[in-house]
């Protein structure tokens, strides 16, 4: 029989229904750890590829990370045996004259996110990492905390790692200058913008983060410290909530956005911090069912290598979407979703019946992250206006596509000199001489208005394009309106869809549109009265582009405009029906007319991503 990758799959067998199944599911996926634990256990390495930072940093994240699962599952009655390991680790790793010393800290170093999984867990558990251990090596672990806290940490969600820290040195009775907690906790506020919305810092732009990080950070607070901050952090996860299940598809996938999407089923976090809080921002069956169907949405997916270790890549291995901070221990951050596990079984996360998804029937514009949700067929897209990241890798294809999707995901490019073999699912690319290549990467203006969003961005500075997306459930709409002081070749993508061998699947392009049908899905594009005519292209992406699935065809369009304005309209259509080819397919929206959606662009609202920092909506 030939091997099935997904096979290796920790969660392949587990039904992932009751707090039982959680736990099994923490320990399938942290036993195939411990063959990579080092002699003195304050070591976890796992392969030979690096990330920016140093070789001893990597190794705490691999032994740090498990304890945002491990801790909970201990605190909640479960049996780990393997509390030694970590006892010995940390009193070896915070020993300046022991081999396996993790290094001191400095300036926003790695070590300063590890430490906040220590913070946590010795925090709520002490009893297996600090009662352990002997005079010499408390001195030490204590000596290297306070040490790490006196640094500066980096403008945006890492403010919470050394309160993290605070919190376990107040529960040993550890003094500290508490002035740095406080001026911390002033800053993380001042990233607030509005009804649970962040920043993750000073940057304009929202992602995962601010569920699986601000918020989850900010309930464990709460959860932990009694003060104003705490009712503040509750009362914002309350409002967050109202928006953030919107995100998510009747099979529990989310909408794959932004940057560190290698944490995978972190993305569950904000659900189990809920639970963690004992908050029930909605009714605890539907919080229950949000978290585990995400987690069920994980079990068929060949995330993992042959051993079992969580590979670097998002649905599959692959080095290509990953970040330069990601080492081979930092998917661990998936285990955030396991923070159930702390509370009895008797919580009414457990006790409650997972209520069965409820999709919205209408899509939901979501104001402060610039997106619209669009239901469709049980899946959600994310009509987005753009946001900036240009200091990460795949920057642009990660922010600034004009749709995301809970099924196909999203793709990267991986050669930034191929124009002609480009995937540019969900974008519009520009290239001047056939070789190289500009999309959005940012945008000069973005504003909603109702359902409809707009843009304003500049490939090049002499270049203004300005885009308007509108739903019209299962398909949506684009219009670019496009002033260029000379001719451009164009492409246009719609959505990727898994592409199988043998060329079984179907490809049709012609003028003006162009589709195909895999073994489960259609995926197509129509020109909707463009100035110029689109040649339709049912694009063969090249290999672990997308996120997803790791061979992808792409419907396009393409043409050259001339220099001057050039109007060009599509609509875009992916379901997972393969007979939609001949009913969707054969029914378009309409065209949209240009100068209704010129007073979209003038009567919207500007997208609260894109403000200046500190300037509330």
């Amino acid at each position: 029989m030939t091997y099935d990758p997904a096979s290796a799959n920790p969660l392949a067998t587990n039904p992932l229904e009751t707090r039982s199944d959680m736990q099994r599911a923490l320990l399938g996926l942290f036993d195939p750890l411990l063959p990579y634990f080092s002699e003195g256990n304050a070591r976890v390495r796992l392969d030979a590829a690096a990330a920016h930072f140093d070789r001893a940093a990597a190794d705490l994240e691999g032994f740090a990370r498990p304890l945002w699962g491990l801790a909970p599952f201990a605190a909640g009655g479960g049996d780990f045996p393997h509390w030694h390991r970590y006892a010995e680790g940390i009193a070896n790793g915070t020993d300046p004259n022991h081999p396996e010393f993790w290094g001191k800290v400095n300036n926003r170093d790695q070590r300063m996110v590890e430490l906040a999984a220590l913070g946590f867990a010795l925090a709520l558990v002490p009893e297996k990492l600090w009662d352990p251990l002997n005079g010499r090596a408390r001195d030490n672990l204590v000596a290297y905390l306070l040490h790490a806290r006196k640094f500066d940490y980096a403008d945006n969600n890492w403010k919470f790692f050394r309160i993290l820290v605070d919190i376990a040195l107040d529960r040993l009775g550890v003094e500290y200058d508490r002035s740095l907690t406080n001026a911390y906790l002033s800053e993380l506020d001042g990233f607030y913008i509005a009804d649970g919305w962040y920043r993750d810092g000073n940057v304009p732009r929202v992602d995962h983060y601010i569920p699986f990080a601000m918020h989850f950070y900010s309930l464990i607070y709460s959860r932990l410290v009694e003060d104003d901050h705490a009712k503040r952090y509750r009362e914002r996860a309350l409002a967050f909530a109202q928006d953030f299940r919107h995100w998510f598809a009747e099979d529990g996938a989310t909408v794959p956005f932004g940057r560190s999407l290698t944490y995978r089923f972190a993305c569950a976090g904000f659900w189990s911090a809920l639970a963690f809080a004992d908050l029930e921002a909605l009714p605890w069956g539907e919080i229950k069912g949000l978290c585990v169907r995400h987690l069920r949405w994980w079990a068929d997916k060949p995330m993992t290598h042959r051993d079992g270790v969580l590979s670097i890549g998002y649905s599959y291995p692959n080095l290509l979407m990953s970040e330069n901070y990601n080492s081979a221990g930092s998917p661990y951050w998936a285990f955030k979703a396991f923070l159930p596990l702390a509370v009895d079984n008797d919580h009414p996360f457990w006790t409650f019946t997972e209520t069965p998804p409820s999709p919205p029937s209408e899509t939901v514009a979501l104001r402060h992250p610039g997106m619209v949700m669009m239901p469709c067929k049980g899946d959600v897209v994310a009509l987005s206006s753009g946001q900036e990241n240009r200091q990460m890798r795949f920057g642009s294809e990660k922010y600034a596509k004009f749709a995301y999707s809970t099924r196909y995901g999203f793709s990267v490019e991986s050669d930034e000199r191929a124009f002609a073999g480009g995937a540019f699912d969900s974008m519009l690319a520009f290239s001047d001489d056939g070789i190289h290549y500009r999309v959005r990467e940012t945008n000069e203006e973005a504003r909603l208005d109702g359902n409809v969003l707009f843009s304003r961005w500049l490939p090049w500075p002499d270049v203004v394009v300005e885009t308007w997306l509108l739903p019209a459930s299962p398909w949506h709409v684009r219009v670019h309106r496009i002033t260029t002081p000379r001719p451009l070749e164009t492409a246009e993508g719609g959505f990727a869809i898994a592409r199988r061998d043998f060329e079984a699947d179907t490809l049709s392009a012609s003028t003006g549109e162009a589709y195909a049908i895999g073994e489960e899905d259609f995926s197509g594009i129509r020109d909707l009265g463009s100035m110029v005519a689109r040649q339709g292209l049912a694009q063969k992406a090249p290999p672990n582009t997308n996120l997803i699935a790791a061979k992808t065809l792409i419907p396009q369009l393409r043409a050259t405009i001339p220099a001057g304005k050039t109007i060009l309209r599509c609509a875009v259509l992916a379901v997972r029906d393969i007979s939609a080819v001949t009913s969707d397919w054969d029914v378009p929206p309409a065209a949209p007319d240009i100068a209704a959606l010129r007073a979209i662009a003038e009567q919207g609202v500007t997208v609260s991503a894109m403000q200046a920092p500190g300037r509330k909506p």
